[in-house]
């Protein structure tokens, strides 16, 4: 029988889904980093979400781990590379959150073209002003999809009906053009692009991706949509941007300067946050595009079934 330690909260549906499963799972959900690493040796599952970063030095302590499950997306918490060398399974699970996220980006674009989050201020204030707060349609704009996997796809069907062109840039991917989305290059997302919406993991390689020298390969004026990690935007680079007018209005989800666990606000505030703060073109929510009553049980299920699929006669 596999031993899990469950260190942060998730939906009670895993639980039940582990035990009918026949593994024993211990619940301790307050435990700190350093009593994490303390009585790692003992379990040969963890279960995290991102209040823990899983780096080198605590994986050569689980000695008996056979696998570490992010109830959640992104896996840049966990040195992935480190614990495959170690034999170890790293298992997330996007499938859960990326209808959540997929409406959520929806709900900011359209916000941020109808000028709502202002508008609904401003009336709530006696203030009746119906010119400032004219609005811009999607109809007839192209939205370059940075990023194809499960939130890219999520986004993607979700703008169907709205009379746009949906493309594609996926660096990884080859072969997914559908009825969504048409898969293209990275000149063509370039050229083509009004709305950039970001939807790649937080890697080395994507670290500050979307940078001064990126935005400028756009050929027109862009807005942008960040659903993914605050790190893969430059918030220096993007506000430059935004006070010349290349970017006429960005929607973040996510911002550089998260604390890690993404609960906590931010480590710290610059003048280029303050200025997001204060734009009238900027529409900002604290990491909640994946978040949902929904999501938060799905993503129980699938990290469940994941781990029964993978270890079944255990």
């Amino acid at each position: 029988m596999l031993k899990i330690l469950i260190a942060e909260p998730t939906h009670a549906i895993f639980l039940k889904k582990m035990e009918n499963a026949g593994f024993f799972c211990d619940q301790q959900t307050d435990i700190s980093f350093d009593g994490l690493k303390h009585i790692i040796p003992e379990y040969d599952g963890l279960v995290i979400r991102s209040k823990f970063k899983i780096n080198s030095e605590f994986i050569d302590l689980a000695v008996r781990l056979k696998f570490i499950a992010r109830a959640g997306s992104g896996m840049e918490n966990i040195n992935v590379s480190y614990a495959e060398s170690k034999n170890i399974t790293c298992i997330n699970s996007p499938e859960g959150n990326r209808d959540s996220l997929g409406e959520h980006t929806i709900g900011m674009l359209l916000c941020l073209f109808h000028r709502i989050n202002s508008a609904n201020a401003e009336v709530k204030k006696g203030i009746w002003n119906r010119k400032t707060n004219v609005g811009i349609e999607l109809q007839g704009k192209t939205v370059g999809i940075l990023g194809y996997g499960n939130m890219g796809s999520a986004f993607a069907k979700r703008l169907l009906g709205f009379d746009v062109n949906v493309i594609a840039f996926d660096k990884y991917k080859k072969k997914y053009s559908d009825q969504f989305v048409k898969e293209v290059d990275s000149e063509t997302l370039f050229y083509q692009t009004d709305i950039l919406s970001i939807h790649v993991p937080l890697t080395d390689e994507t670290d500050c991706l979307i940078n001064n020298e990126f935005i400028q390969k756009f050929k027109k004026e862009i807005f942008i949509v960040n659903t993914a990690r605050g790190k893969i935007v430059n918030t220096d680079d993007l506000v430059k941007n935004l006070i010349s007018g290349k970017v006429r209005g960005a929607a973040l989800d996510v911002l550089e300067y998260e604390n890690h666990s993404f609960e906590n606000g931010f480590k710290e505030k610059t003048p280029a946050l303050s200025y997001l703060f204060n734009a009238e073109n900027v529409i900002l929510t604290p990491h909640i595009a994946g978040s949902s009553d929904a999501s938060y049980r799905k993503i129980a299920e699938v990290m469940a079934n994941k781990i029964i699929e993978k270890y079944p006669a255990l």
